[in-house]
């Protein structure tokens, strides 16, 4: 068992756990010989078990180690300490392609053309050193930090069986080829299948083959046509399109002939998206037989250094006797190619060629007849011949193996790679259907499941689980502009504590909003402290020089630079014309508080010899003796004196500029008159009395 802290190789600290797959963990390593921090891959007990399985593993693992590429994880060491079999690798902190993909949905077309180049480089220096990878899939694909595609996991898949990838690692199924479906020779043409059916994921957020189990995507693998990834990211272009499909094949031959052919596509389709380039071989499925010569046979066989079409029929028809003969070991597929390559002087005449053709159809004859006569037992059609023992002991195998079932576990308020660790023990799959938002759970943790804990479910079944997002977020709605009361109402609206400040402005109008904090577009959850800034106005203002401008003009110069207007009185003056500001109460340049309200005298024109002695009168008006639904408007004054009615006021004011103070000129010798009030020549009623006095 490993344990942190402890040392492996007498040099490798394991520091902490950074991962879980079917077949190892990993953890955080440090190599105090090198001082560098690495990858410790260690194999589980079930195969570490395995004699034959550490033996490949080892040996792949070493060849692996002299891979040396930028788009490859490196391997530094393989070892073996107290029955822990491990393997010490370059320590790359990313994500896997699969967690970025399930980030993401699906990537854009740009993104998933650079990372399949860098994926496909990475796999091509692998096959130019003869490594095939054989478990192409985004989980064994990382993305560092600076962006680097990285290649893992060289060496376990070749290791491994078919019935070992199957059993206990359901994530490769959905990406393996049809040829290592049906358990048959596999070679680079694999590995491009595998990654073109991760490149399909990458473009749609799914991949084209799922099932209930691994024998049902498998079996899709073999027969099922795959639907085009544009029926679910229309905006792929036709030449990517038509680069999935190659890659794809059914058949290896059909498919690129090697790694480079796939990197100058995907180059292509970076330049001429649109472009349809792409060669696939057609279907030949009349075409004439093709006899080769022994001459020909020779040739290939020196060219290629391997048995072509010979190979090929004796291992189908090894296969065939694997099928009938259940109790026979399973055979090293690499070690038969081995014997094969020696065994050069062995050429199959076409007599035996049809011999053997009729060999391997009375083969598939005992099988359908071994497959019937097992049904036939099993439905009870022989329950009236032999014992009665034997009958009850096939009858008790028959029902375990097809109720072959597990006691469902808990997997809520684990993580996901947890979740799939311990489901995968028990031999059951985990589908990541759905993500959601959790205010009990962290990004990353499964918060439900479809099958309840305890419930009895058949080995091989797939598990659908909802992962938390973590806390419910959304962008902070922009408020800046609207007044106080619509800012503060839209935010509570959304679930959040709203308080406010003020802060002066030039530019944003006394009580609108300026700005919030934190800033609009922000991530924020419900809940959530915002404080809305509104605007004061401005803290100061100057004073504007409203001398020798008319009395409507010099209103309008104050009421435009924030400040209110103040008394109006009259003087007369010889040099200022009538109706002209003749001075002000703040002088023009200072500064003062917003709303400060300026008075200033408007001329009366120069005084004449008959105005002499005239007296004078003030009259004030108060905001109560305006209409109710008074807002501005026209007022004009009348004064009546001695039986004569003159206007001596008639100016546009408005509501805020009451009450209403002016001095009034009136008629000498005539201490009393009255003033009628008009709105924009209406009359208000009531009437108000001035005394004057010389």
């Amino acid at each position: 068992m490993l344990r942190l802290g402890m040392f492996i190789g007498d040099r490798y600290e394991v520091l902490e756990p950074v991962g879980s797959g079917g077949m190892s963990d990993v953890y955080k390593g440090k190599d105090h010989k090198l001082n560098r921090f690495v990858a410790i891959k260690v194999l589980k007990n079930e195969f570490s078990n395995d004699k034959n399985f550490v033996s490949k593993f080892r040996i792949e693992a070493q060849s692996a180690a002299g891979l040396a590429h930028p788009n490859i994880v490196n391997v530094y060491d393989v070892g073996e300490e107290e029955g822990i079999h491990y393997i010490v690798m370059e320590l790359v902190e990313g994500i896997t392609l699969k967690n970025y993909i399930q980030k993401k949905g699906k990537l854009s077309v740009k993104e998933a053309i650079s990372i399949a180049i860098q994926m496909s480089m990475g796999i091509e220096a692998a096959h130019n050193n003869h490594i095939i990878h054989r478990d192409i899939k985004p989980q064994n694909i990382i993305i560092s930090r600076d962006g680097k595609v990285k290649v893992t996991d060289f060496g376990i898949a070749r290791a491994a069986s078919s019935n070992t990838i199957s059993s206990n690692v359901m994530g490769s199924v959905h990406y393996t080829s049809p040829e290592q479906a049906r358990g048959g020779y596999s070679d680079e043409k694999s590995d491009i299948y595998s990654l073109g059916i991760t490149l399909y994921e990458m473009l749609t957020g799914r991949v084209p083959f799922d099932g209930d189990n691994t024998v049902a995507v498998a079996i899709k693998h073999i027969q099922d046509e795959m639907d085009s990834p544009r029926v679910y990211s229309p905006e792929i272009p036709i030449s990517l399109e038509q680069i999935v499909f190659k890659c794809t094949q059914k058949r290896a031959d059909r498919r690129y002939s090697d790694m480079a052919e796939v990197i100058a596509d995907l180059k292509k389709s970076l330049v001429s998206p649109d472009e349809d380039f792409v060669k696939l071989v057609p279907e030949e499925n009349n075409a004439k037989t093709i006899m080769i010569t022994d001459d020909e046979r020779v040739k290939i066989k020196s060219e290629t250094g391997k048995l072509g079409y010979d190979v090929k029929q004796k291992h189908d028809l090894q296969e065939e006797k694997d099928v009938g003969d259940e109790d026979s070991e399973e055979e090293d597929l690499y070690e038969d190619e081995s014997d094969e390559e020696n065994d050069t002087s062995e050429d199959m005449n076409p007599t035996l060629e049809k011999i053997m053709n009729v060999l391997g159809i009375v083969a598939a004859i005992i099988i359908a007849l071994i497959a019937i006569y097992v049904a036939a037992k099993a439905f009870g059609v022989f329950n009236g011949f032999g014992s009665s023992s034997t009958k009850n002991k096939t009858t008790v195998e028959t029902t375990e193996e097809a109720t072959e079932q597990v006691e469902m576990i808990n997997v809520v308020g684990k993580t996901l790679e947890e979740a799939k660790t311990e489901l995968n023990t028990l031999g059951l799959g985990i589908k990541d259907s759905s993500y959601e938002n959790s205010d009990m759970y962290e990004s990353g943790y499964v918060i439900a499941q479809d099958v309840e804990k305890g419930k009895k479910v058949d080995k091989n079944t797939t598990i659908n689980v909802t992962v938390s997002t973590g806390e419910s977020t959304f962008d902070l709605t922009d408020v800046s502009g609207l007044s106080k009361d619509e800012a503060v109402s839209t935010l509570e609206k959304e679930g959040l504590t709203v308080t406010t400040s003020s802060q002066a402005s030039t530019s944003v109008a006394k009580g609108n909003v300026i700005s919030t904090s934190p800033t609009a577009g922000t991530s924020v959850k419900k809940g959530s402290s915002v404080t809305v800034v509104v605007s004061s106005g401005s803290e100061e203002v100057t004073v504007p020089d409203i001398t020798e401008m008319s009395e409507a003009a010099a209103k309008s110069a104050l009421k435009s630079a924030g400040l209110a207007v103040g008394t109006i009185n009259s003087s007369y003056s010889s040099k200022i014309e009538e109706g002209y500001v003749i001075s002000q109460s703040y002088t023009s340049g200072k500064s003062v508080s917003e709303g400060t309200a300026v008075d200033f005298v408007v001329s009366m024109g120069p005084e004449t010899g008959t105005a002499q002695g005239q007296s004078t009168g003030t009259i004030r008006i108060e905001k109560s003796d305006l209409p109710d639904d008074f807002v501005d408007g026209t007022m004009r004054l009348d004064l009546t004196q001695n039986g004569k009615t003159a206007t001596v006021v008639e100016e546009d004011v408005s509501a805020s500029e009451f009450p209403y103070s002016r001095q009034i000129i009136g008629e000498s010798g005539v201490t009393t008159g009255t003033v009628k009030m008009y709105i924009d020549g209406v009359a208000v009623d009531g009437t108000f009395t001035i005394t004057f006095s010389e």
